[in-house]
């Protein structure tokens, strides 16, 4: 069954169709993936409007739907007609207020409601195709940290680590990054999300969260070395950090919820000294997109299931010092979780 057959499935009571222009979504439910175009679902058929740049590879990519090229108003007007359409649902998250009006405009006759979470669900749980696309984009960024080590200097820029990365991540036949790379030394380690500086590694802390796409699947990783000699305290924030997620890894199951996932880690950090210094949830879904809906946090209410892939990335953040971040990607499959990170986690020195 195609994956638009599924949604076709799916479709909430009342609603007769549903459209996008949104190229994840599109490349999700046809396995087409192009800057331009519009996808039209209903019950019975599956319509890909494209223009002149893209039809004749649409026409041999896309799965589950005619192919035309062109405008799709007058078209997808005379399926309205013929199949008696009403009813349009569209993806609220992401359509603008301004394309809504227009769209409203263009086909007056029809209701347009929103579809939910029928996508999003769908995008959560992953066919064991798509978990091979996430493993070898995993695959990939292992292969890129595993290159970058012998080459780290502390005489190195922030900047020139992020830089040779993501080379690193080409070269293993990424087509892009999946995220804008972290790379932030002593003080900006401190910095979740800090962004790398054009200046020299300071010592202390080097955290590195990086990730690449593979065939439109993300992967998603964090290490941190050490610029220099880590002294007592680090080794403890270090070992505290790699305690937290060994344990929350060693607890995924079917069933637990983010919310249970997190508390596991927190409690390890909160219970050596250092409550408030984790910040952010623990983990996050990861496919098409580098975040999606599935939430490994206090506010994650779904339980873990087959089919999803998510990160498991608790951090100590010492505010004006540094901090410490170790991430690896879980995937619930038929046999259970299984850590697809491959890269070391022992406490790494660069002298």
């Amino acid at each position: 069954m195609t994956k638009i057959e599924i949604l076709q499935k799916r479709l909430p009571d009342g609603v007769d169709a549903f459209l996008t222009t949104d190229s994840v979504t599109r490349f999700y439910l046809t396995g087409f993936k192009s800057s331009n175009g519009f996808l039209f679902v209903t019950k019975h058929t599956a319509d890909f409007f494209t223009d002149f740049r893209y039809i004749e590879a649409a026409e041999k990519e896309c799965v589950g739907c005619s192919v035309s090229v062109g405008s799709y108003k007058e078209e997808v007007s005379k399926i309205i007609e013929k199949q008696g359409i009403k009813t349009i649902a569209f993806e609220d998250e992401l359509v603008t207020v301004a394309a809504l009006a227009g769209l409203k405009k263009t086909f007056p006759a029809c209701e347009f409601v929103s579809i939910g979470t029928v996508i999003s669900d769908m995008m959560s749980l992953k066919t064991p195709e798509e978990m091979g696309r996430v493993r070898k984009a995993q695959e990939i960024t292992d292969r890129a940290f595993a290159a970058l080590l012998p080459l780290l200097r502390p005489d190195m820029k922030e900047t020139d680590v992020a830089a040779e990365l993501e080379y690193q991540m080409k070269k293993f036949g990424a087509s892009d990054k999946s995220f804008d790379t972290i790379a932030v030394s002593g003080t900006n380690s401190a910095r979740p999300h800090g962004v790398p500086r054009p200046i020299q590694l300071e010592k202390g802390f080097l955290t590195m969260d990086f990730g690449c796409i593979y065939e439109g699947y993300c992967s998603d990783m964090t290490r941190t070395v050490v610029i220099g000699k880590a002294d007592a305290e680090m080794k403890k924030v270090y070992q505290t950090v790699l305690d937290a997620q060994l344990a929350a890894i060693a607890a995924v199951r079917e069933g637990l919820t983010g919310e249970e996932l997190d508390r596991v880690a927190r409690d390890i950090i909160y219970g050596a000294g250092y409550e408030g210094c984790f910040g952010h949830g623990l983990g996050h879904g990861v496919g098409l997109l580098i975040h999606e809906p599935l939430r490994i946090s206090s506010f994650g209410k779904i339980p873990l299931a087959k089919g999803h892939v998510f990160t498991v990335e608790p951090g100590i953040y010492l505010k004006g010092k540094y901090g410490v971040r170790i991430e690896d990607m879980i995937q619930m499959t038929e046999n259970g979780p299984v850590d697809i990170t491959n890269s070391p986690k022992n406490l790494i020195e660069i002298l």
